[in-house]
């Protein structure tokens, strides 16, 4: 056979047994036999580079090619749905739904809530063009790359009758199985856990890193239709239609024709969810017709014709054995509950947060009681309870330690603060990590090609000590064998880029407690210079908004510390931005200033980060939510239709892109 012709033949091919498997979950051909025909088409591939698809079957391991991602907006807003933990709301909302439609006989279409990553999947003649993350529900991440990689995902539709564009909505999941064997990697790496399944996939699916993502075996189901050529008026039948297109669409979806029906579906999943092979958290009711969902419409939060009912979180009862101590990045102590193993929402549970010192005494635990674990949102698992008839005669009461258990520096506890710290903010490894990590994070100096874990294995190599450290990295100490070449490279070379990060990001960068990312952001914008803010007081650092005398103590005490002091100056003898440079400083006025502003929606000559910074430049407040304190929104296409009511129901101007740049312009004309 033609070579050209055996590679469609191969593609169409690997793309159906990719979703038996992965779908279907009926194989037909052994592991050996896929991999076989995977091989030879690489072969064939290699030899005919101009058969080149993004969509080949073969393009699914990945690659680490991606250096950032594209925000993309929607062309249909994500929006949320209510929630609700009651069955009276579930009746409540079923019979608002009948009074909309004046009477009119409505189908429901119950499916099950997964608690994963939200995801838009675009198609144009069948094949995947465009994978979006939900963001903030008008705009999100392009993570096309990474969302090929997930075989449950098809790349080209293999059936016809679909519309020639259309959108289909989910949810990326890590099943439990490829969560708990990802943790077993991690803790023999020595690497940190994962807390749940959605953390893991939503950092799995973020990744730069195309070939983890293609490792860690995500999963999707998708549950939303869209476009202008559906196929049906009804939701549920256009799910089936894309089932038969080579979606993978859950087995458990229904269709109800009373409210009496819905309580059925509900009951049975509150117990049969547990044998899912995937995180839920719910059951997600929608009114079936398009036709009716279009005349129910939305409130100023979210659509009336659908609701999320979501699961009692479930309770078991075990024994509580020891409590250990972490120390976080700032040096605050977080207890944690250790306990005799029990099967709670799917997974194993052996560890629970006790929050601080507050919590345990709230409880008065001992060592030894029995207690009750439930998992917050089926996610996190804490303590609600303790069964006190149980409690062995000589336990123990639990006191909270008064030394660092990492460093033995004695604990302090400032005013106003649930938390105890350990102050040794210089000499205690995991606060040393903590502090390097979050330096390098995106929103900091933005070293993306170092993580958590390459910081670990750095700072148990003797390789850094702190964040100056950093800069002193040379490839060849960090090449290992010779074989890492590029990726050392790699590394160094972000790192000296991260000398061009702007000066307020370098003051969040430090990590000096309290300070966040708005805090340093007006620290720099009101001092100009490192050294300014280095001599301030304590009622000059007062003077900027938002800092208040315990902030102010802290950037005081940072300060003195000669260590943190050392560390600076090193940073300065890099070339680290330590003032505003002279575009920011010409930028800076007050013509904004006492007003608060909403930014929504999506914007062409700036993005929604650059409108925030010149908001503050210009003195004003960037606010999330409209109040009648609002000075007005200023409004990019796709703006939130529950913004928009609201704006126009307390009266809140709406100015345009166009009309915000005139408007500074023209001040800037005046001036």
């Amino acid at each position: 056979m033609d070579e050209k012709l055996r590679i469609e033949q191969l593609r169409r091919e690997l793309h159906e047994h990719n979703h038996r498997y992965y779908v279907e979950n009926q194989p037909s051909i052994s592991d050996y036999d896929f991999d076989q025909l995977m091989h030879e088409l690489q072969q064939l591939e290699a030899r005919h580079p101009e058969m080149a698809d993004p969509n080949s079957p073969t393009q699914r391991v990945g690659s680490d090619l991606q250096s950032e991602f594209r925000q993309v907006a929607h062309k249909y807003p994500m929006l949320s749905l209510a929630n609700t933990y009651s069955e009276q709301d579930v009746r409540d909302w079923y019979e608002s739904v009948s009074k909309g439609l004046a009477g009119e006989p409505f189908e429901v279409c119950c499916e099950m809530k997964y608690d994963g990553l939200s995801i838009s999947l675009t198609y144009v003649d069948g094949r995947l063009i465009q994978a979006v993350t939900r963001g903030d529900g008008v705009q999100g991440d392009d993570v096309t790359q990474n969302v090929k990689t997930i075989r449950a995902i098809p790349l080209v539709l293999t059936s016809g009758g679909y519309p020639r564009e259309f959108e289909i909505r989910g949810e990326i999941l890590m099943p439990w199985a490829s969560f708990e064997r990802l943790n077993r990697e991690r803790e023999a790496a020595e690497e940190p856990l994962f807390a749940n399944p959605r953390n893991a996939a939503s950092g799995t699916l973020k990744s730069l890193d195309s070939r983890v993502v293609a490792q860690r075996q995500l999963d999707a189901y998708l549950y939303y239709l869209l476009g202008e050529e559906l196929p049906a008026d009804g939701h549920y039948e256009n799910l089936e239609a894309a089932r038969q297109w080579g979606f993978k669409i859950s087995e458990g979806m229904r269709k109800a024709q009373s409210v009496d029906e819905v309580m059925d579906f509900i009951n049975y999943w509150d117990t049969e969810r547990k044998n899912l092979p995937v995180a839920t958290d719910g059951i997600v009711l929608k009114v079936n017709s398009l036709r009716q969902q279009r005349a129910l419409g939305f409130t100023a939060k979210s659509p009336r014709w659908a609701i999320a009912y979501k699961f009692k979180a479930e309770r078991a009862c075990t024994e509580l054995l020891e409590v250990t101590y972490q120390v976080g990045r700032t040096g605050a102590v977080t207890p944690v509950a250790n306990m005799a193993p029990v099967q709670l929402a799917g997974t194993t549970v052996r560890r629970a947060t006790l929050n601080n010192e507050d919590f345990i005494r709230s409880f008065d635990l001992h060592i030894g009681d029995h207690v009750y674990v439930e998992k917050g949102g089926e996610i996190i698992p804490k303590i609600v309870g303790v069964d006190i008839d149980q409690r062995p005669i000589i336990a123990q009461k639990v006191q909270f330690i008064k030394r660092c258990p990492e460093c033995g520096t004695a604990l302090v506890r400032y005013e106003g603060e649930a938390a105890w710290y350990c102050p040794n903010d210089v000499g205690c490894p995991p606060q040393i990590k903590g502090r390097i990590e979050h330096f390098i994070a995106r929103k900091a100096m933005n070293i993306d090609s170092l993580g958590p874990e390459t910081v670990d294995e750095y700072f148990r190599r003797g390789l850094i000590h702190n964040v100056a450290d950093l800069y002193d990295i040379e490839v060849q100490q960090i090449n290992g064998d010779g074989s890492r070449t590029k990726s050392a490279q790699r590394i160094v070379n972000g790192i000296r880029k991260s000398m061009e990060v702007p000066f307020e990001r370098v003051v969040f960068a430090l990590g000096i407690r309290f300070v966040g990312e708005t805090s340093a952001r007006l620290l720099a914008r009101h001092f100009k210079s490192m050294d300014a803010l280095m001599a301030a007081g304590l009622e000059e650092l007062q003077e900027v908004e938002g800092i208040g005398e315990v902030m102010a103590k802290s950037i005081i005490g940072y300060f003195h510390n000669e260590e943190n002091r050392q560390i600076v100056e090193r940073l300065r003898g890099y070339g680290l931005q330590f003032a505003l440079s002279a575009e920011q400083t010409a930028a800076q006025s007050d013509r904004l200033a006492g007003q608060s502003i909403v930014i929504s929606g999506v914007f062409a000559h700036h993005s929604r980060d650059e409108y925030k910074l010149i908001i503050e430049q210009n003195g004003g407040k960037n606010v999330g939510s409209i109040s009648g304190k609002t000075s007005f929104i200023l409004a990019g296409d796709n703006m939130g239709p529950s913004k928009l009511q609201k704006a126009e129901k307390l009266g809140i101007r709406i100015v345009s892109e166009d009309e915000f740049l005139e408007m500074l312009q023209a001040d800037n004309k005046a001036m």
